[in-house]
């Protein structure tokens, strides 16, 4: 009687078998509730230098007087050309053309994880329960950095990172110049994770050829040399100016340092947690798993104490906005998807109720904590779509109701402000905009020689709402803005065109 009861439950679970057609619509599955629990917001957080990068790329005439906010940081990488390239050929509008682009780095990524998976020596429920839960933990915050492991809009880090994993793949199918060229597109479109690709699949390689065995023997300890080249940019050795201090400031995250004990927890445990796998595959017998184990370990261990040495000395200043920690987002990625393929292989198995419960509290915990985050917009922003959001029905008004050379003047921490939910108003609102004090500061840590004009015009806007008329007008004297977005209701004799219950549009006379 228990076997027939094993032997049904392993028949319940049929859709596991090795059929391709069934493979195609489980990837297909995983990757729209996926798509669903991370939710989609264009405009949001780093999305307002990208997407607004691409709306320039595409019409010109936009933001003809602060495309340098986005433009300065973006000649590193050809996320901006490809997007316009792609709307040229295809004529889509880029709202769609963001969308496809998103869903195609959920279902690659998706996708390339089960490959490597696969290659590991898991089992096909193990490699099932790692898609299902990398696809739950898209939103998952990176220790200490200010990542998630996929943003909730088009970023050039998730199309680097699909290149990335899909190299891994080449890599353990000994398809060297494959994987190189992914490494290469990589690179160009985001330089930073390119670079971190480039440093792990340069230890995977070692580890596929048997040159990090010696961690797979735990009576045996070595140290090993390891080289970390980079090529410096110009500006890294020029003088720091006080207007570049001060955002550099605004980002805690860029400073190892000064991360909380548990951020730090966060960084240094994936090293040992890999390093107890690889032990362990290797007592199994699973030599691809502990090797790709043993990788983890050594490209970690090296990342981290680059990322300990260029943050230490204040002669390394320069080096801290490229963010060496940033290691971290391929460590807690392959972390999620092993972490998942080992639940597969020990606790679900052939249960299907296992796998109900499985599905439910990663999906639905992930779900709920997004809903906090973005609790005053819809999940799921379609392109075109009306807002519930009061800033974004402004700055859909600011775009469809002023002339594209209007130059606007908002509160510099608006993107703080309750409500809110981090829209970026250049992107959405597709006007020019002074500079804030969140976003902005960002870009100029990238781009010192933008800190001194961020500074001037972040301080010119300070106490903005609260702006008489004769203020306003001297605001337009000093940075030639023209429009203000202001709380509703704005201060008496202002020319204010619209509003709703929160803002007002009003023209600066």
């Amino acid at each position: 009687m228990p076997r027939s009861g094993s032997a049904a439950a392993r028949q319940s679970l049929s859709f596991l078998h090795s059929l391709p057609l069934l493979d195609a619509l489980l990837l297909l599955g995983i990757s729209v509730l996926s798509f669903l629990t991370l939710g989609y917001h264009p405009g949001f957080e780093d999305d307002g230098v990208y997407l607004a990068a691409v709306e320039h790329r595409v019409n010109p005439d936009l933001f003809p007087r602060d495309a340098h906010f986005f433009t300065l940081q973006l000649q590193a990488t050809i996320f901006d050309r490809f997007m316009a390239a792609w709307i040229h050929l295809t004529h889509l509008s880029i709202g769609t053309s963001e969308l496809l682009g998103q869903c195609a780095a959920i279902v690659g990524i998706l996708w390339a994880a089960r490959r490597i998976l696969k290659h590991s020596g898991m089992g096909r429920e193990s490699q099932w329960a790692g898609v299902a839960m990398l696809g739950a933990m898209f939103s998952l915050p990176v220790s200490g950095t200010a990542l998630y492991i996929l943003d909730q809009h088009l970023h050039p880090r998730a199309l680097a990172t699909l290149l990335i994993l899909v190299a891994v793949v080449l890599l353990m199918e000994a398809k060297l110049l494959r994987a190189g060229l992914c490494l290469i597109a990589a690179f160009l479109f985001h330089p930073i994770m390119g670079a971190m690709g480039c440093s792990f699949c340069l230890f995977l390689l070692l580890a596929l050829r048997g040159r990090l065995d010696w961690m797979l023997r735990a009576e045996r300890c070595s140290t090993q040399r390891v080289a970390f080249a980079a090529a410096p940019l110009g500006w890294i050795f020029e003088r720091p100016s006080p207007a570049w201090r001060a955002a550099l400031q605004t980002r805690r995250y860029y400073f190892l340092y000064q991360w909380h004990w548990y951020e730090w927890l966060g960084a240094l445990a994936p090293i040992a947690l890999f390093w107890l796998l690889a032990q362990w595959a290797a007592r199994q017998g699973n030599r691809m798993l502990a090797r790709l184990a043993a990788a983890v370990v050594a490209y970690a261990t090296v990342q981290q104490s680059v990322a300990m040495v260029l943050d230490g000395p204040e002669a390394l200043i320069r080096w801290i906005p490229l963010q060496p920690m940033r290691y971290l987002h391929l460590v807690y990625l392959l972390l999620v998807l092993l972490a998942g393929a080992l639940l597969g292989q020990f606790l679900l198995r052939a249960k299907p109720w296992r796998w109900a419960v499985y599905l439910a509290l990663i999906y639905g915990g992930m779900y709920g904590s997004q809903r906090a985050i973005f609790a005053n917009t819809v999940p799921v922003e379609w392109p075109g779509a009306a807002s519930g959001n009061a800033w974004v029905q402004a700055f859909v008004w600011i775009r469809t109701h002023t002339p594209e050379d209007a130059y606007f003047a908002v509160d510099p921490w608006y993107l703080e402000s309750d409500g809110e939910d981090f829209h970026n108003f250049r992107a959405l609102a597709e006007r020019s905009v002074l500079a804030d004090a969140v976003k902005d500061a960002a870009v100029c840590t990238q781009v010192p020689e933008l800190a001194d004009q961020w500074r001037q015009q972040r301080d010119a806007q300070i106490g903005l709402n609260g702006f008489s008329l004769a203020q306003m007008e001297a605001l337009k004297a000093h940075t030639g803005a023209n429009w203000a977005l202001l709380s509703y209701p704005a201060h008496a004799g202002l020319d204010c065109r619209w509003h709703n219950r929160v803002l007002t549009v009003c023209r600066i006379p």
